[in-house]
């Protein structure tokens, strides 16, 4: 019972700490305000706190293995000094059969006092600086010893490591005793106890001028009385290294804007370490402290599985096939609701929240998965759940032509009516991509017709249904009678539907936009980053290049080197501006359907319209997994209105045109 108390406790000070946050900075100048942090030259941002004038300070941020995560909170006082605590969550390891009831425990900063050079604690030891790259590093300032403490997962084991390396920089000897330290907590399962252990071995030694050593608190867990394999803190970290450098590699984004480029990669790393090793096989999940060993119909269907075709990411493309065959298991011919959600490794379906458009959001999502992957057999294993998926959204089609469902992804928080705009738009992109994938897979030409017949007829409904000038913009209502600017007007851009474009962006940008994206809706303070990093991709999709852009380098700089970084989150008040995981793939999709719009139109092949803004020469994305893989897009700038995409593959050009800005390149690998 004690470490769910600590755990309650510590999220509670999170939230606390972020609200305090806003509040203590309303009066912060903008430009002090957005970048706290700041880039480094080692794929890293790093926070100077010796400059630093608006102490104390408070964030935290996740990072996750197969079979372990942690939020590590860390704040820095008005004297420098730095307390951290690490709440630690072993998603497969459940105390008890009730959602989020995975085991876990909040681990404090008592092993600071251990630990003490020259007979003296360090306790209250002033950090000089704070760098992330994938791992987060604590820099410690003190004469004799130079102090860089790194917290970072395993990647393979359920261990976290809190390592602390030393260098002795001063002219004479320096003595360092660390107390043996060890913590072993049992916590009472239904099915299982468990044991959590956090030990560090007893060192006394004299550092010579120039020397250095290692110390590291490992904290594990495992079943009573069953056999864990002792971590090796060393190999951990270098396999962390390891991680971070493969995600550096793949799918490499080049553009003149080094705070984009920066989220990028970063956005690559929290989208794939959070996949977890569950009895249902590996699975990627949302992680933020309450979703892990499950797969979730919005988070992994629609967001993160198409993302991964993209970055080439093998054990991302496993793990959002296995979800889309979860998923399959509850498509029955009495085209009842699927779940929302399959969560505690299974072991619970969740069906409360009613459909919230859940078919429509495997339509589009399988079907982009499919295209974009270039896999045919994988496509063929996950037609028939595709073709379910559409016919269950078209057996609730109104008398309007709309489709119907109870809510959104929102799950009620706000009205909705009987039919939104959400369901109906995701249920066009399923059918557009169906038609595509039908080809592809040489399915019977009726088949063709008939989705590109439901596409068109739905798209006329979407806008005779939909449309409406809300607040005085040409755009779209959410549903039946609702007169209030939804943040998910955005959605018919992203689907390349153009009619009230105009309209939509203008409100959009003028209305909904703040410093921290777009509100849920108009006089509410809510925003989930879901949306506006939807809205970014729709914007840059419609054209509004320069619109776009600048909205999402203000958003990068507020993510990544503002108050709460580095990564996209997923809601505020609620959720606690968590770093929800396939947040971060939506971010990385401004960029491959965006700025580079890119679609699908076969197994080996895509459509492109790239939006080079103004003042770019060039952009590229190198390493490519999408579409068999392994090929770089290049685009340049050739007159004030046209641009030229190469295209490479195994060191060859394998296709070359210039054209005029907007149009589409169509290109066959």
């Amino acid at each position: 019972m004690k470490h769910f108390i600590c755990s309650f406790v510590l999220l509670i000070s999170i939230f606390d700490s972020v609200t305090a946050q806003k509040k203590s900075v309303e009066n912060i100048p903008v430009e002090l305000l957005s970048s706290r942090w700041h880039l480094g030259n080692q794929h890293n941002i790093v926070w100077d706190i010796g400059h630093d004038h608006t102490l104390p300070h408070q964030d935290n941020l996740e990072m996750s293995g197969s079979k372990v995560s942690t939020i590590v909170t860390y704040r820095v006082d008005e004297k420098k000094m730095l307390k951290v605590n690490k709440l630690i969550i072993w998603p497969s390891y459940i105390v008890k059969y009730d959602y989020r009831s995975y085991l876990q425990q909040n681990r404090d900063d008592s092993i600071t006092a251990a630990i003490k050079i020259n007979g003296k604690r360090i306790v209250g030891l002033p950090v000089r600086n704070i760098q992330f790259n994938g791992l987060l590093q604590f820099n410690y300032a003190t004469a004799a010893i130079a102090i860089s403490r790194k917290i970072y997962p395993s990647m393979n084991q359920g261990a976290v490591f809190d390592r602390w390396e030393m260098h002795n920089v001063s002219s004479g000897p320096v003595t360092v005793e660390v107390d043996a330290f060890l913590a072993s907590d049992t916590i009472k399962g239904e099915q299982n106890n468990f044991v959590i252990k956090s030990s560090m071995q007893a060192l006394d030694t004299i550092l010579k001028k120039n020397g250095k050593l290692v110390i590291t608190l490992v904290t594990t867990a495992g079943i009573v009385d069953s056999t864990v394999a002792k971590p090796d803190a060393g190999h951990a970290l270098a396999d962390r290294l390891n991680f971070i450098k493969l995600m550096n590699e793949k799918l490499q984004l080049n553009t003149p804007d080094s705070i984009l480029n920066q989220e990028f990669e970063f956005a690559k790393i929290r989208t794939s370490e959070s996949i977890f090793e569950t009895k249902m096989g590996v699975v990627h999940s949302p992680g933020g402290g309450r979703y892990y060993a499950g797969v979730w119909a919005n988070d992994q269907i629609e967001y993160a599985g198409p993302f991964f075709a993209y970055l080439g990411y093998d054990k991302g493309n496993k793990a959002s096939s296995n979800a889309y065959r979860i998923f399959m298991s509850k498509m029955t011919p009495a085209f009842a609701p699927i779940p929302s959600s399959f969560e505690m490794e299974g072991n619970l379906i969740y069906y409360g929240a009613g459909d919230r458009g859940d078919a429509a959001m495997y339509a589009y999502g399988a079907s982009l998965f499919s295209l974009a992957g270039g896999d045919e057999k994988a496509a063929r294993e996950l037609w028939p759940a595709i073709q379910w998926s559409l016919q269950y959204c078209e057996r609730k089609i109104t008398n309007k032509g709309v489709v119907a469902s109870g809510t959104d992804e929102m799950e009620g928080r706000v009205p909705t009516g009987s039919a939104n705009l959400s369901t109906s738009v995701l249920a066009y992109g399923g059918f557009l991509n169906a038609v595509l994938l039908a080809k592809s897979l040489n399915e019977p030409q009726c088949i063709i017709t008939h989705y590109s017949k439901v596409a068109a007829d739905l798209k006329l409904a979407i806008d005779n249904y939909f449309g409406a000038d809300i607040e005085g913009y040409h755009t779209y209502r959410y549903f039946e009678g609702h007169a209030n600017l939804r943040h998910w007007i955005c959605l018919p851009l992203v689907m390349g539907i153009n009619d009230r474009k105009e309209g939509t962006i203008r409100a959009l940008l003028e209305q909904l936009w703040t410093p921290d994206g777009l509100l849920v809706e108009k006089g509410l303070n809510t925003f989930w980053d879901r949306a506006s990093l939807y809205a970014l991709r729709g914007i840059f999709k419609a054209g509004a290049t320069e619109s776009a852009l600048k909205k999402l380098r203000d958003y990068c700089q507020h993510r990544l080197l503002g108050e709460h970084v580095p990564y996209p989150v997923e809601a505020y008040p609620e959720g606690d501006q968590a770093h929800l995981a396939a947040e971060s793939a939506l971010y990385c999709r401004i960029i491959t359907e965006g700025l580079f719009g890119i679609e699908p139109t076969g197994f080996q092949s895509f459509d492109c319209i790239p939006r080079l803004p103004d003042g770019w020469k060039q952009m590229s994305l190198l390493n490519v997994g999408a579409f068999s893989g392994g090929f770089n897009i290049e685009v340049y700038r050739k007159e004030t209105d046209q641009i030229q995409v190469i295209i490479t593959k195994g060191g060859k050009e394998v296709y070359s045109k210039t054209a005029k800005m907007g149009e589409t390149f169509s290109i066959r690998l």
